[in-house]
């Protein structure tokens, strides 16, 4: 580690970068900044340590989401810091998702000090315990003091904050913190006298990157040749390709079939695994198969799948159910017989024999099925030359360059990418806020994690899109490039596969949202590229090769109605495709 970065300019000063240099050392690499006045000794000792980035975000609600996709892409904690008053209000959706998801983020608000509030002092509203039960852990900092006592202990304050972001499980934690003035780096001589009571080679010895913590015995023992099947439910490990490794080493030892969500890594490593299953929601809308494919045993890997239709299989089956989570969370959302294993999916196939179980005839009958609802849906998908919603995913995981990272809006787009996405082995990597399933910060997080990695895709819809236009501002700062595919039905198309769409009014101006917007000049205003894609073979050229740096919008117009009647046939060919694939 290089020499500290500490500056003794004055109180406040010395009392930030004493915090971001232990930051540092324990592994941060990148902090957010909003702009504004209270925070000004946090956004010098940031901006000005040599080994994080700091990056200057407009819109609190936008960096809080581009900070979401930062930890999402680097795993590991990025800083989020802002003002006082509401600008610390508008982090609250992105603190959401990362507490629900499980997302380090490390959230400082900077504050009146004591003596300022509750008393008409400007730009000062109540920000303790702002965000509620959704942290891991909040502490309101002391009022910055130039006493060696209190270096140490904010110093051992960013430790602990750092750590809860991981540990016992990922997420926000959040640090009040109040300053006086002056809140600018001027020389007061205080802080100076300091300056030989710490030394340096020994205040930051001690601090060093967290490690997890050894973990339990794992317990898992279903009956020798039950009808099992694994679920692999949305996925964002650090290593998709260990991860799939260890998911194949699980279906090989138990002779299970592996269903895979389209948000699961395992679809774009699909020659790990011989007994991978990805048309599910076709095939279970029919009732014979639906029966004739209900397990015993289940072995559920992190969250339960997206689509509504396995779900609901799964609940109404009554199976006998373990949950792989590598945390302490409640996971079963299907309130099942469900046991916890608290452990990674990696550790679980660590403790399984390494032989090879010889496919169950169970398996071997949802590979049939899952065969024959594949052809159906490439033969009509074929013939069609529609722009058609789905379409755009199916050719988006045979289209894209190898490891492309693809953040998936939530909605349509996110639902679409499990009927459609097909197996590959393009290693592409998707990233996704199903936390909370909001459409809040899409774009903001997705240019987090296009950030200083390889050419990255957004999918999204017009309204996920328009929601966080802000982040647009974000381009400027942009290093790599982002391709957003947008799919533009001008309106919420997912409320077309619902009930409520038979009820209109109210349903069209108060679900469907219709919009107009002109995306071609939005993005003029912002300086980013805009493309009308013409048809299939316009669109596929121009996902195949993606640009090296920059911001483009690649927009399909769409009709939700049409969709949405084109995706019902779909599943009613794929799902008859499926069963007669077992007439005698």
């Amino acid at each position: 580690m290089t020499a500290p970065t500490l500056d003794f300019r004055n109180t406040n000063s010395l009392w930030c970068s004493v915090i971001v240099e232990t930051l540092a050392r324990l592994g941060l690499r990148h902090a957010v900044v909003s702009p504004g006045s209270r925070s000004t000794p946090l956004t010098f000792a940031f901006a000005g340590h040599p080994q994080i980035e700091a990056l200057p975000v407009l819109d609190e609600r936008s960096a809080a989401f581009f900070a979401l996709g930062l930890a999402r892409q680097y795993r590991r904690p990025t800083a989020l810091v802002c003002t006082s008053g509401t600008a610390a209000a508008n982090f609250l959706p992105a603190i959401i998702e990362a507490q629900e998801s499980g997302v380090p983020l490390l959230v400082f608000t900077a504050d009146r000090p004591p003596e300022l509030r509750e008393c008409a002092s400007g730009q000062a509203i109540d920000q303790q315990k702002l965000y509620g039960a959704h942290v891991n852990f909040y502490h309101e900092l002391a009022v910055p003091g130039a006493k060696l006592e209190l270096l140490r202990y904010a110093r051992q304050t960013a430790v602990h904050a750092f750590e809860r972001t991981l540990f016992p499980f990922a997420g926000p934690v959040h640090l009040n913190a109040p300053f006086r003035d002056p809140l600018p780096p001027v020389e007061d001589g205080r802080a100076e006298k300091l300056r030989l009571e710490i030394d340096a080679e020994t205040f930051f010895t001690h601090v060093q990157e967290p490690h997890p913590a050894a973990k339990a015995g794992i317990a898992f023992d279903p009956p020798e040749g039950v009808r099992g099947v694994i679920i692999a439910g949305p996925a964002q490990p650090a290593d998709p390709a260990a991860y799939g490794a260890a998911v194949a080493r699980l279906s090989s030892a138990l002779g299970w079939p592996v269903l895979a969500d389209g948000l699961s890594p395992l679809r774009n490593h699909a020659a790990l695994n011989p007994l991978l299953v990805v048309n599910y929601n076709a095939v279970l809308r029919s009732p014979a198969l639906a029966e004739r494919l209900k397990p015993a045993a289940v072995l559920c890997l992190g969250e339960w799948p997206t689509g509504k239709q396995l779900r609901q299989w799964l609940q109404a089956g009554g199976a006998d159910t373990w949950l792989v989570a590598d945390n302490a969370k409640n996971h079963d959302a299907l309130h099942g017989r469900t046991r916890h294993l608290r452990c990674a999916v990696e550790a679980l196939a660590a403790v399984l024999p390494a032989g090879r179980a010889e496919p169950s005839a169970y398996a071997r009958d949802w590979l049939r099925a899952d065969q024959a609802a594949r052809q159906a849906f490439a033969l009509r998908l074929a013939t069609s030359d529609a722009l058609f919603e789905g379409k755009a995913s199916r050719l988006l995981s045979q289209q894209l360059p190898p490891e492309t990272p693809l953040m998936i809006a939530s909605s349509m787009p996110v639902r679409d990418v499990e009927f459609f996405w097909e197996t590959n082995d393009r290693h592409g990597r998707p990233f996704f806020n199903r936390g909370a399933n909001g459409i809040d910060g899409t774009l903001s997080t997705a240019l987090g994690v296009a950030h200083g990695n390889r050419p990255a895709v957004l999918l999204t819809g017009d309204l996920a899109l328009l929601h966080d236009t802000n982040g647009f501002l974000l381009r400027p700062k942009l290093r790599g490039s982002l391709t957003v595919v947008l799919i533009n039905n001008r309106g919420g198309g997912i409320f077309e596969m619902l009930p409520v769409a038979k009820f209109d009014p109210p349903f069209g101006e108060f679900f469907a949202t219709p919009q107009e917007v002109d995306f071609a000049k939005l993005c003029s205003a912002y300086g980013a590229e805009h493309v009308l894609v013409r048809d299939w073979f316009h669109f596929t050229e121009l996902i195949s090769v993606l640009p090296a740096a920059g911001l483009r919008v690649l927009e399909l117009w769409t009709d939700r109605k049409h969709d949405a009647a084109f995706r019902r046939e779909l599943f009613a060919a794929a799902a008859q495709s499926a069963e007669q694939a077992f007439a005698p």
